[in-house]
């Protein structure tokens, strides 16, 4: 039977995650699928992983020889889905059993253009959740347009939501995994210039402005693979997706697109998040020195990270190697497609 439904992976900020969360795709997947992967630029040893799986599992593995911005690479991997629906699932996330089947029961039951599952954070044994969809709309006071976004359940243990979260209508869901009507995505787009942040919010409105519903379903359970552990091989491309250069050029775009001022506290909310995010490279670190010296050595260690460090270094080496990716050029591997 043709499958109604193609999975497309992308790379969102580490490599390290990939065969975990290709292999739970395999594993926890019980209606048919075809899979289309795009690879940006990983490590040798993860490319040849995917190569070899490719070859064995017979999906379209496409790679290009540099970092890709999420949108990017959702882009690039489109035009080569087929079936009614589209399911992003980024390349670090880890899917559990029947994710898929209820995805597909809840936008065939509901006529949902979109729906996205409960969001874990971590190992899903654990069970916190990193958000159960989101309420989001812009507001006017004062003459002054606001971005105005509320997160359900976000870092709370899972018991705490038994009995409150049911199958409904949400505003936001997000691209770590979003099932999707390819005639939909075709319609509204992705947006290239959200580079690092915002891809999500900015889909789901247009899904909205264009008169479609987003479901969230609950019965459905994925759990993004945060850092740490991260492979050293991940860092520069961490570095990549959460610098200055990618979150300035996103923000910018989408306050345009928007009509938001840039200094809305719904938009420098993604600069604290990114801030906080960067520190989990260190985390094991930052826990030591607050067991030893106290909070206030690791508030000094988190400002030099994120100020000295990330700012400034780490900007720095971002900037050459864009410079030099810019000639970067699609390649062909056994297993694969050139884009």
């Amino acid at each position: 039977m043709k499958p109604t439904v193609t999975i497309l992976v992308v790379p969102r900020e580490q490599f390290s995650k990939t065969a975990r969360s290709l292999e739970s795709v395999y594993a926890n997947t019980g209606v048919p699928f075809s899979l289309v992967y795009v690879d940006g630029n990983s490590p040798a040893h993860v490319r040849r992983y995917l190569e070899r799986q490719a070859n064995e599992r017979g999906f379209l593995l496409l790679r290009e020889d540099r970092y890709l911005a999420a949108n990017e690479a959702r882009n690039i991997g489109l035009p080569h889905c087929t079936g009614e629906y589209v399911c992003f699932l980024d390349n670090d996330v880890e899917v559990t059993p029947g994710w898929l089947e209820s995805l597909l029961a809840c936008a065939q039951e509901t006529g949902a253009a979109v729906v996205g599952p409960l969001y874990y954070l971590g190992d899903p044994r654990d069970r916190i959740i990193h958000t159960a969809g989101a309420e989001m709309s812009f507001t006017e006071a004062g003459g002054k347009r606001a971005l105005r976004e509320r997160h359900r359940f976000g870092n709370r243990h899972a018991g705490e939501a038994d009995g409150k979260l049911a199958r409904e209508r949400i505003d936001l869901v997000e691209f770590h995994c979003l099932l999707a009507r390819r005639d939909v995505v075709q319609e509204v787009g992705l947006d290239p210039g959200l580079a690092s942040f915002l891809d999500h919010n900015d889909f789901c409105l247009a899904v909205k402005d264009a008169g479609y519903d987003i479901y969230i379903e609950p019965a459905a359970i994925v759990s993004h693979l945060t850092p740490p552990p991260i492979a050293l091989s991940d860092v520069p491309y961490f570095f990549r997706r959460w610098s200055n250069a990618w979150i300035d050029a996103s923000v910018g775009h989408f306050a345009r697109k928007h009509r938001l001022p840039l200094d809305d506290d719904g938009l420098r909310s993604h600069y604290r998040f990114r801030d906080s995010h960067r520190l989990r490279l260190i985390a094991n670190i930052r826990k030591m020195l607050e067991r030893t010296l106290g909070w206030r050595a690791c508030a000094v260690l988190d400002r030099f990270v994120n100020r000295f460090l990330c700012d400034r270094v780490i900007e720095k080496i971002v900037a050459e190697d864009a410079y030099r990716q810019a000639g970067g050029t699609s390649t062909r591997t056994p297993g694969t497609t050139p884009v």
